[in-house]
């Protein structure tokens, strides 16, 4: 049987978001290429981090929210696994 992810269900929107991401640094590497000013290239790259961590919360809640609640309905060690790699998740993040 096939694992369901929590973000299964907007699964489109995420791709969407890296889509727009991903733009975002082709145009930082392009604006590079061109020599534009920092300012703006800074921008650019503010821009790009911004979708990603967009993403990166929208999978934190998705996990938090479907695999951890899952997780701590069974107790026990799947549950005290899952809670541990949500907080390695939110450290790495944050950090």
């Amino acid at each position: 049987m096939e694992e369901h992810h929590g973000y299964s269900d907007h699964k489109s929107d995420l791709l969407k978001r890296l889509r727009r991401a991903e733009g975002q640094v082709r145009g930082v590497h392009r604006m590079i290429e061109e020599d534009t000013y920092c300012i703006d290239v800074l921008t650019q790259v503010s821009a790009a981090t911004k979708a990603l961590e967009k993403v990166a919360l929208a999978l934190l809640e998705d996990h938090l929210s479907h695999c951890v609640a899952t997780a701590a309905k069974e107790g026990g060690d799947v549950a005290a696994e899952k809670l541990r790699e949500a907080s390695q998740a939110i450290a790495r993040f944050v950090g």
